[in-house]
């Protein structure tokens, strides 16, 4: 069972009875929610819409969390590449299929999709940065090139949305700390982390070197043959 009519709605007038006052740094609302039969499981989607990207931000959500404490979240940015076309450049697709199918799989939980491509430098410089890549530079060093931070991204606005659905507390599905740091620093109370661990292949274990070497990623690649092989064999 997901979240209720009755408080489906009385989220719904919330959001739209919401007045953020002056000129915050960041106003969500959630202007709509229905029901999404997955493969999953059974989830529902919540559109959220906010005045600091001006980007349409998703949650999908299983179970009943409104009003909850310790609820699975994970917080997954968009990417195009990974998610949409199965690239072997990265572990992003099979971290938010692997979120997916295990939040489907208890009471509750929820995975935010925050539009942050490229850790937040959008989708065409996250092609740049990969072109510096094919011509050695890691990841970190190709954000720099361009002008960046190893990671623009931001979690304000994922706090708000937690607040908005009156999430009182999670237990986060991540293996980066500053999103740990993040979150707490705007305000969300974390009881605990869930590791989530996908094998290398052969494409993405220096990335995934880089993310754990460079930018504190809790992950463990001390092996060489814990490698999968390229599709058709990689699981997804």
């Amino acid at each position: 069972m997901g979240i209720p009519p009755p408080v489906v709605q009385s989220l719904l007038d919330e959001s739209a009875a919401h007045e953020c006052p002056g000129a915050p740094e960041v106003c969500v609302k959630v202007l709509a929610i229905a029901d999404l039969p997955t493969r999953f499981g059974d989830y529902q989607v919540a559109a959220f819409w906010n005045t600091l990207d001006r980007k349409e931000h998703a949650a999908f959500i299983h179970g009943d969390v409104v009003d909850r404490e310790e609820v699975p979240v994970r917080l997954h940015s968009e990417c195009l590449t990974g998610d949409a076309i199965g690239s072997l450049r990265c572990d992003c697709r099979d971290q938010l299929l692997e979120s997916l199918e295990r939040i489907g799989k208890m009471e509750s939980g929820i995975v935010l999709y925050l539009r942050q491509e490229g850790r937040g430098i959008g989708f065409v410089n996250k092609i740049k940065a990969y072109q510096l890549q094919d011509s050695g530079y890691d990841t970190v060093q190709a954000n720099e090139l361009l002008g960046f931070k190893a990671d623009e991204r931001d979690y304000a606005i994922a706090a708000h949305m937690l607040g908005t659905l009156r999430v009182k507390s999670i237990r986060i599905m991540t293996n980066n700390p500053d999103k740990m740091k993040s979150l707490q620093e705007h305000g969300v109370e974390i009881v605990g982390r869930i590791p989530v661990i996908v094998p290398p292949n052969i494409y993405d274990r220096a990335y995934m070197q880089t993310k754990q070497a460079k930018l504190g990623h809790l992950l463990e690649l001390e092996q060489d043959d814990d490698l999968v092989s390229p599709p058709g064999t990689r699981p997804t």
